[in-house]
């Protein structure tokens, strides 16, 4: 107790409003950053869907989601701006010292950003101008192209938790660089899978569950079927995937740093035959209080055999562990992203079954119930995959290297709160625009599907809008078709 209390005494004061600041920003943009990555792929496969089948209900779908992903990258643009300057502001110490040797990453993510940007620009001039499948194969490069900015931070992210690539002279400074050592850490490949995968379902699961509350509420056409089922499917092959790829990132953990897997774990003595708490809350004299424990589990997870080693946070001093109270944050989400995890298996298990048998989807409100949760379930655990990482590796912002106390900006406290308040009002305001154009469209959807446009002057058709194509074609010289093509007029047009 005594050495916390003297721990956080130590602390300067404006190291909490400036991980408030971050933790705020950082958790509004994460809950984007899945529709950043994988909305271009989902979308781009009911696209193909659409003109290798001739499906217009699919084309009309992808067009849609076009919007909403442009949309969503408008409003990403604001949030990541804000995490970029924030980096700069509120962790001087860190960028000064190591910008050079992990900057690279956030170089990457920023190329890529601007690439995405392009791409989506392209993408969406395209539903009016380009021939169907040349609109479709330029846009194929832009799923890889948020697939290379999710590159960028993660290769940033794993360099912070496994620091390589570098030596230090006698004042400590970093020289001597190696760029791809930097680059490519121990932690990077666990991490990067584990995250797209996660992006990957979780706007599978988040898509679906649009679709799967329209058919509890009686839209039992194909447009709604359809956009269920392919996300949804894309989302339950890839869960037992994801699943596999988080055990094999928590053994990484395990492996090359084992005081924060003592975090999530809530492991407070080395030791062997480590039971295994769910939830539960670890005291500051290394009691548990609560949870449900189960025998050896633990270790066994960990090394596959009761008898496997687990590093306990007692086996370094209190300076350079999580605190009690950081720990069973970290851990409970770990828990939370497991439990999660493991229901959405069953979830996937009851679909797969369904279709195997029937070929049709399954028939239970309760299923669809379900589905509908499940988008809003991976969300929270996307915000809990973060907590683990950043949290779990307290004290340090550059593992055993450089405490975030030593990289907090020198800002007085109060100017750092008065910024996170207005943050905070900013990010409602811009919430609120995203919402309400989200509504609007959805409204402007839901009137063209019911043939009812030409009774609403006050909004314009679907086809009118820029990631439409034109209700009336401009005229053509003799001889020739219609710019976009009669066939993409009638496939695209609702």
């Amino acid at each position: 107790m005594l050495s916390t209390a003297a721990i956080l005494a130590n602390t300067p004061p404006q190291l909490l409003p400036a991980r408030e600041l971050m933790a705020f920003t950082l958790a509004s943009h994460i809950l984007l950053v899945p529709f950043g990555v994988a909305l271009p792929f989902i979308t781009l496969l009911m696209h193909h869907r659409a003109l290798r089948r001739n499906d217009p209900v699919a084309l009309k779908l992808a067009r849609r989601w076009s919007a909403v992903m442009a949309i969503q990258f408008a409003i990403g643009v604001v949030t990541g701006t804000v995490l970029s300057f924030e980096l700069g502001l509120l962790w001087p110490g860190m960028m000064g010292r190591w910008g050079d040797v992990f900057g690279l990453g956030f170089g990457v993510e920023a190329w890529a950003f601007f690439l995405e940007a392009v791409l989506i620009a392209i993408y969406l001039y395209g539903w009016r101008r380009l021939k169907p499948w040349t609109h479709f194969w330029l846009a194929v490069p832009l799923p890889l192209a948020a697939l290379m900015g999710a590159f960028g931070i993660i290769a940033a992210n794993s360099w912070m938790n496994t620091p390589q690539g570098f030596n230090l002279d006698a004042q400590g400074k970093p020289v001597d660089v190696d760029v791809q050592q930097a680059i490519f850490t121990p932690m990077f490949g666990p991490e990067y899978w584990h995250f797209v995968v996660a992006m990957l379902l979780t706007a599978g699961y988040v898509v679906a569950g649009v679709y799967a509350v329209g058919w509890l509420r009686g839209r039992r056409d194909r447009y709604h079927r359809l956009g269920f089922t392919v996300p949804f499917t894309v989302a339950a092959i890839l869960t037992p995937v994801q699943f596999m790829l988080g055990d094999s990132a928590a053994r990484a953990v395990f492996h090359k740093q084992p005081i924060k897997f003592a975090a999530m774990e809530i492991v407070w003595k080395t030791d062997t035959h480590v039971p295994e708490y769910l939830f539960g809350r670890l005291n500051s004299d290394g009691t548990i209080s609560g949870g449900l424990k189960i025998p050896q589990l633990d270790s066994i997870l960990a090394g596959f055999k009761p008898s496997t080693q687990v590093t306990g946070l007692t086996s370094v001093a209190a300076s350079d562990r999580p605190t009690a109270v950081q720990a069973t944050i970290a851990h409970w989400a770990f828990d939370i992203m497991a439990t999660v995890g493991s229901v959405l298996i069953l979830l996937a298990l009851w679909y797969g079954w369904c279709w195997l048998r029937h070929r049709d989807l399954p028939r239970s409100r309760w299923f669809f119930r379900c589905a509908a949760i499940a988008g809003a379930a991976c969300l929270v655990t996307v915000e809990c995959g973060w907590i683990t990482t950043e949290v779990g590796r307290q004290p340090w912002i550059v593992y055993n290297h450089m405490r975030v106390s030593e990289a907090v900006t020198a800002t007085k406290a109060g100017s750092l709160w008065a910024m996170l308040g207005i943050v905070m009002a900013v990010y409602v305001v811009v919430l609120g625009a995203f919402l309400a154009v989200i509504l609007k469209l959805r409204t402007r959807w839901r009137i063209a599907d019911e043939g009812l446009a030409a009774g609403r002057t006050g909004l314009p058709p679907e086809s009118d809008t820029p990631y439409g194509p034109r209700s009336e074609p401009e005229p053509a010289a003799v001889g020739t078709a219609p710019r976009g093509g009669s066939d993409r007029t009638s496939g695209g047009a609702s």
